[in-house]
């Protein structure tokens, strides 16, 4: 999987395929001097997931956010490196873009203008835990 988003739509199609996506502390970095704040994920792949599947899969995703000015977070400790936090959504604002985790934990990213890549890296491997969205 190899995808770009350049506005708000795009953003809206890339944060669905990142959904549940699992990633850890130690692997968010921020590059104040190029522009760009990197994450990899271990991303579920919904694209590929059928319901009644005895096992699901995942992948290993980089995501690059270029564009960036400023980074803002909440609800984690980055000296917390093997924290792991759950990727629920990835939203557009205006002049910036919001990652939402689970467990009320955000990642604000200032920005200039939204350019996003994302590229699946290596095989994916099975799991038998598929992601839950049932409401309580």
């Amino acid at each position: 999987m190899k995808l770009s988003a350049v506005d708000a739509k795009d953003l809206t199609v890339l944060a669905a395929f990142l959904q549940d996506a699992l990633v850890l502390i130690d692997d968010i970095a921020y590059f104040p001097e190029d522009g760009q704040f990197v994450l990899v994920a271990n991303r579920f792949q919904w694209e590929t997931d059928r319901v009644a599947a005895k096992e699901h899969t995942r992948t290993t995703t980089g995501v690059t956010f270029s564009k960036v000015t400023a980074v803002k977070r909440k609800g984690f400790d980055l000296r917390d490196g093997d924290g792991l936090l759950s990727l629920l959504t990835i939203t557009a604002e205006p002049g910036a873009l919001q990652l939402t985790f689970s467990g009320d934990a955000a990642i604000r990213l200032e920005v200039s203008e939204i350019l996003c890549h994302l590229q699946d890296v290596g095989e994916s491997w099975p799991t038998k835990w598929r992601p839950d969205h049932a409401s309580a």
